[in-house]
């Protein structure tokens, strides 16, 4: 796992863990078979601090700084009431006999825009053997549930099918993980070859790749049922009706600079405004991925890109642990901030191996905070800038995004997501061996995610106080 379970939630549990401003709430703690700190009956006095405000001493005008007196009940734990005034960690401390700090607990208040929402890790970009990786889309499934993650897409090059086999797999077992339909979309350009920047189509209700007659088109007949969500899809175009259509657009890229090509650029942005269309989350990924010796993107077509900001999202973290990938894409965000061009980010993998073995099918990921883990209540939640994207690429993880999401997943990824985490393991293993055991095996680990099922959705009642 990611994100290890520490001692320090080993010995206690403290629930709910986040809080809204300005309630009333009870905090309960609760000692896990570790040697007992407190004596049950006994009053303690301790202090509940607002880590922003800083030391009460020091900074008597910015602290939150709360002294209180508890009793320890009969679990060996206590039950403690407060208000928190402010969007930030708290920390509860306790003082032992002599007035020094000995046991110190972590909570989080959050305003009342996050109330409601639930914080969901995924990844938008990812393949299987449909395309060009090495796994089946049902092993994919089954590997990144053991991994922690709540909902993902299988975006295979120029195929949506993969996604439908995900879902039909996940809708035929006991599971709370949430896969979305999707594609990686790259168009021919007109020398019949893919050539153009790739687009991840996350959550679309039916194929953009699946729009153009193209080689690809024809390996599958093109049927919509394998092209759509619901059987519903755009008839198809030739692919000479599609790049005189190209060419007709190019007159609305006159303001691009002399060396941006204006048909890619025509492309691109049919690309992204069909994705909308399909109700899908138009993702602009890898720019820096170094495609052989250059980058994927020309710079001077990236910075056009996002000027217009026709995209849903940006891939801020991707596939590549080198610097030049995901570093270069990080400064591109935050300069891109201060420049005024605000969009929302995801983080994806793009992996092409979905086992540990490969050191990149873990690099990085999205936490979203969404109303429901469901297609729409993602997309919709990333358009409205409830994401943050997690780079896993060293042990100690670092967050891309606005300062308050950081803040606020920082906590959840230290004192909440371990114990989810081991929860899904599981779930993971017995949804392999429901994708690839016997008949027996089979029927044995449905039996056993039946029991499972809702595990997941009982620990986000009980750590999130609303």
């Amino acid at each position: 796992m990611k994100f290890p379970m520490t001692d320090y939630l080993r010995d206690y549990d403290v629930f709910p863990l986040v809080y809204p401003i300005n309630q009333e709430v009870t905090i309960h703690i609760r000692p896990l078979g570790c040697i007992p700190a407190f004596a049950v009956g006994q009053e303690y006095s301790g202090v509940i601090c607002a880590t922003d405000g800083g030391d009460a001493y020091q900074n008597p005008l910015s602290a939150e700084f709360a002294p209180f007196t508890a009793v320890c009940n009969d679990d060996g734990g206590f039950d403690i009431t407060y208000t928190f005034k402010s969007e930030q960690r708290y920390i509860i401390c306790f003082y032992n006999d002599a007035g020094r700090r000995f046991r110190m607990f972590d909570v989080y208040a959050v305003e009342d825009d996050l109330i409601g929402r639930l914080p969901l890790r995924g990844d938008l970009h990812i393949h299987t053997y449909c395309s060009d990786a090495y796994q089946s889309p049902e092993v994919v499934c089954s590997m990144y549930r053991s991994y922690g993650y709540d909902f993902f897409g299988i975006t295979d090059h120029h195929k949506y099918y993969p996604s439908l086999r995900a879902l039909d797999f996940c809708k035929s077992i006991p599971t709370e993980f949430v896969t979305v339909p999707g594609e990686e979309v790259h168009l021919p350009d007109p020398n019949h070859e893919y050539a153009y920047p790739h687009i991840v189509n996350f959550g679309g209700l039916h194929s953009v790749n699946a729009m153009i007659k193209d080689k690809v088109y024809y390996e599958h007949g093109g049927a919509k049922e394998i092209c759509s969500l619901n059987g519903d899809a755009p008839d198809a175009m030739t692919e000479e009706e599609f790049h005189a259509l190209m060419t007709e657009l190019e007159a609305d890229f006159d303001d691009a600079p002399a060396n941006v090509g204006k048909h890619q650029l025509a492309v691109t942005h049919w690309v992204f405004e069909q994705i909308k269309k399909a109700d899908g989350l138009a993702i602009f990924p890898h720019p820096y991925w170094m495609n052989g010796d250059a980058v994927h993107v020309p710079e001077a077509m990236t910075e056009y890109i996002m000027s217009k900001q026709k995209f849903d999202a940006f891939e801020v973290l991707s596939g590549e642990n080198y610097y030049e990938c995901n570093g270069f894409q990080t400064v591109r965000y935050y300069e891109d901030k201060a420049k005024g061009r605000n969009y929302p980010i995801v983080g994806s993998t793009d992996t092409h191996n979905a086992y540990p073995s490969n050191r990149n099918a873990l690099i990085c990921s999205t936490l979203v905070f969404s109303p429901e883990n469901e297609r729409k209540a993602l997309i919709n939640s990333i358009k409205d800038f409830y994401s943050v994207a997690i780079d896993t690429i060293s042990e100690e993880f670092r967050l891309v995004g606005d300062s308050r999401l950081i803040r606020y997943a920082c906590f959840l990824l230290k004192n909440y997501f371990p114990r989810h985490d081991e929860l899904c393991l599981e779930e993971g293993r017995l949804m392999k061996i429901c994708a690839t055991g016997t008949p027996d095996e089979r029927a044995d680990a449905i039996k056993t995610l039946e029991v499972m099922d809702g595990r997941v959705r009982k620990l986000q009642k009980k750590y999130f106080g609303f």
